[in-house]
């Protein structure tokens, strides 16, 4: 690092505050404070590597690590800062595979440098012919969701008819669009009429509907689906899992990314139609991204060119510095953003 190796800079951290397991968390629950942090990994600490962090991305699967968890590693931890998916850059490495200006996205802290100590987590980007911010989403964690889930676990068939809840957010903007290339027929739910426009006149779904406007949602499903739907991407649950349980086809297919409904819930809301799944023989399961990471190589043969070529569209809602940080992340579980949030600390 030339002259700067000893150089020490203020690192601002959003730090979590307090476990919140019913309700919608305030931004009171984090704080920013000031640290200062070395640009050089500390001596000692062999396969390390010191991050710039650019882009961090809020996802809705953080709302329960906020809550104290029988399984204490996945919640977050009081008094440090909270970590997720993010982008960065390496400023400093003792890592044989890592070098200074390499670009990662992966699991990192909420800060604006991190130490890793164990990079195994990161994946290196290797194409910076597209905004490094996909690297949050729709070529991140969020991107391998939607393939894994779509393509492993639901197995389309084209003409089938495919139903994605929570459609405008960064998992099911994704879904809908590999349905309608496949050549199935989708539809999607959204919480304002702005997000339903943009999945039909953006995403090109063949139809969409504001879920807070209906007051019957079997009705509603029923008038999308007069034939049933074969495969529905869940990532609501609650009420939303219940009404779509009696319309599904035989042998449909239910891919359980999320349920984004019952994360403020202390007690999650019963599903009352389950009884569907014997009688229609339904295949209801459910998956978590990073069992799917070995995919990542052939995801991304695949949806590369679909980007180049403008067949993919994303859209991303971007917060402004770590301060603007708290608002973005309670936001996911009010609807208040559209498409992809992240929160953007630098640009290089």
């Amino acid at each position: 690092m030339g002259g700067g190796e000893q150089l020490v800079v203020r690192n601002k951290q959003l730090i979590f505050n307090k476990y919140v397991s019913e309700g919608l968390p305030k931004e009171s629950d984090m704080e920013i404070r000031e640290s200062s942090i070395q640009l050089k990994v500390p001596e000692g600490n062999k396969d390390a590597i010191l991050l710039k962090n650019l882009y961090l991305s809020c996802d809705p699967y953080m709302r329960n690590r906020m809550k104290k968890l029988e399984t204490p590693s996945f919640s977050f931890e009081t008094g440090k800062p909270l970590n997720g998916y993010g982008v960065g850059k390496v400023v400093d490495s003792t890592h044989p595979d890592y070098r200074n200006g390499d670009l990662v996205w992966g699991m990192t802290a909420w800060e604006e440098y991190s130490l890793i100590i164990a990079p195994d987590g990161l994946f290196k980007i290797q194409d910076t012919d597209v905004p490094l911010t996909y690297y949050t989403g729709l070529l991140g964690m969020p991107g391998i969701t939607a393939y894994a889930g779509f393509y492993e676990v639901c197995k389309p068939k084209k003409g089938e008819y495919v139903y994605v809840s929570a459609a405008s957010g960064a998992v099911g903007q994704l879904v809908g669009q590999f349905a309608k290339l496949l050549g199935c027929y989708v539809v999607g739910s959204a919480g304002s009429n702005e997000k339903v426009e943009l999945l039909t006149n953006k995403f090109g779904f063949d139809a969409a509907f504001n879920y807070k406007e209906e007051q019957d949602l079997d009705a509603a499903l029923k008038r999308y689906f007069p034939e049933g739907i074969d495969i529905y991407f869940e990532n609501v649950g609650g009420k939303m899992l219940d009404a779509v349980l009696p319309n599904m086809r035989n042998y449909g297919r239910i891919a359980a990314c999320g349920m984004i409904s019952q994360y403020n819930n202390e007690r999650p809301q019963g599903v009352h139609n389950l009884m569907h799944v014997v009688t229609k023989r339904l295949r209801l399961e459910g998956f978590v991204a990073f069992d799917f990471y070995h995919l990542y190589p052939k995801f991304l043969e695949m949806i590369l060119p679909f980007i180049k070529q403008g067949k993919i569209i994303y859209v991303e809602d971007k917060a402004q510095g770590l301060e603007s940080a708290p608002a973005a992340l309670i936001g996911l579980f009010t609807g208040r953003n559209v498409g992809k949030q992240l929160v953007v600390l630098s640009h290089d």
